[in-house]
């Protein structure tokens, strides 16, 4: 008698896979951008440059998180994106308030202005569909 293995529950079917692709571009955005920066210039904006690479990071980890699918992997990502959200609306805020703390721009720098809004957009996407993912998921 063989155990059969049960497969993770697909979370990029319909709705996720298009935010499999909207994260794996903000991946190679954030992580190009604060690669060439942290590389050539880090002296000049050292907190902004980190930030976008935690970022890239973070939009690794819930990319990830997604491809893999099953429950551990939507939860995990879950936390990643309210994560993300407080990193958006925390930076973004900050940089209103004072933007001579940030002599260069962040991924996350007002509200993500620079990148269309889509970081304060994106995780608020996310959370919504891998909530309604959990009853709606198939293996």
């Amino acid at each position: 008698m063989t155990a059969v293995q049960e497969k993770p529950a697909r979370l990029i079917s319909g709705p996720g896979m298009l935010l499999v692709w909207f994260y794996g571009v903000m991946v190679v955005g954030a992580v190009s951008r604060s690669v060439f920066q942290i590389a050539t210039d880090f002296q000049r904006a050292p907190l902004a440059y980190s930030l976008s690479a935690v970022a890239g990071v973070v939009y690794g980890f819930i990319t990830y998180s997604l491809v893999r699918g099953g429950e551990t992997a939507r939860k995990a990502a879950l936390v990643c994106c309210a994560a993300e959200l407080a990193g958006v609306l925390l930076v973004g805020t900050w940089t209103v308030v004072d933007s001579s703390a940030f002599p260069d721009a962040t991924v996350w720098s007002d509200f993500g202005m620079g990148y269309v809004f889509i970081p304060v957009l994106l995780p608020i996407s996310a959370m919504y569909w891998l909530r309604k993912s959990r009853s709606t998921v198939t293996p």
